[in-house]
């Protein structure tokens, strides 16, 4: 005698308890997220969970950067359910939740053509470096300049995120910065940029980097990667700022890429301080 099983579909909110089968759900795609990792996208974020049949099938994240802001990842449908729509159902749910923000999203180049579809446009690109962090050469000196851990005198480190970035960074700057060590170049004796590190994925993620020019994300870069030196490392860099070059030149090669893809307007970042490296793909930019 055969029984009928009921298909049934289900879109809802996502909470802690779906954190190990979204890592599960990652790894299978070949990323290299770790739960920990999954449970701070979803402490400085939320998300939605599709199941069939209570089991769990894809994941959407979004994050809220200050009014008008957002950024869209961590978008994966299981392999056996691609094709049917499903990524696209979970994008709109997220995009009504934010209708009237820019948002941001990075994807690879299959993911190109649906986006447009949606109302994205390219904006830029991000080159993913990673490996053992090599050893490296002394920073170049430059006067009165240095690089330190930061402090409590530090508070404005935030506004300079957002100013470099365009869009509110402050809630999110001081996730990262609670799991995580930051330090600021200082020129001057006043802050002018700053670079923090995280356990993440294999190893550990470098990044944001925020610096007024290439030479000091340069000089922030070699303090973590020195730092870590032996150790697995990876870097999210901006390209068109000449980080991605240089990593490449000092040893931690470039192994793949995505797109930058915003909808809505975008003034761009407002300096005097760029983003030479973002903290993680997921989060948009």
């Amino acid at each position: 005698m055969s029984v009928d099983v009921e298909d049934r579909l289900s879109l809802r909110a996502m909470n802690e308890a779906d954190v190990p089968a979204a890592a599960e759900l990652s790894l299978d795609q070949g990323w290299p997220h770790r739960e920990e990792d999954w449970e701070l996208f979803l402490q400085t974020g939320e998300g939605i969970v599709l199941e069939r049949n209570n089991r769990l099938i894809g994941t959407a994240l979004l994050w809220r950067y200050g009014e008008n802001h957002a950024g869209l990842g961590m978008v994966i449908v299981q392999e056996p359910e691609r094709g049917k729509g499903l990524a696209r159902r979970m994008i709109g749910d997220m995009l009504q939740r934010v209708e009237g923000r820019t948002v941001f999203l990075n994807t690879t180049d299959a993911g190109v053509d649906l986006f447009r579809k949606l109302g994205f446009a390219e904006v830029g690109r991000i080159i993913q470096h990673q490996g053992i962090a090599p050893t490296m050469p002394l920073a170049e000196v430059v006067r009165d300049q240095r690089v330190r851990p930061m402090g409590g005198s530090d508070g404005d480190i935030p506004v300079l995120y957002s100013r470099a970035s365009g869009m509110d960074r402050g809630a999110l700057f001081e996730a990262l910065a609670a799991n995580g060590s930051t330090v600021v170049l200082e020129r001057d004796c006043e802050p002018v940029g700053f670079a923090s590190v995280r356990r993440f994925g294999h190893g550990r993620e470098i990044g944001p980097i925020v610096a007024p020019d290439l030479q000091g994300a340069q000089a922030l870069a070699t303090h973590w990667l020195g730092s870590n030196a032996g150790a697995f490392c990876r870097i999210d860099a901006v390209e068109g700022t000449g980080i991605s070059e240089w990593l490449a030149e000092v040893g931690l090669p470039a192994v793949g890429s995505v797109t930058t893809m915003a909808r809505g307007s975008f003034a761009g970042g407002q300096g005097p301080a760029h983003v030479f490296g973002i903290p993680a793909q997921a989060y948009g930019s």
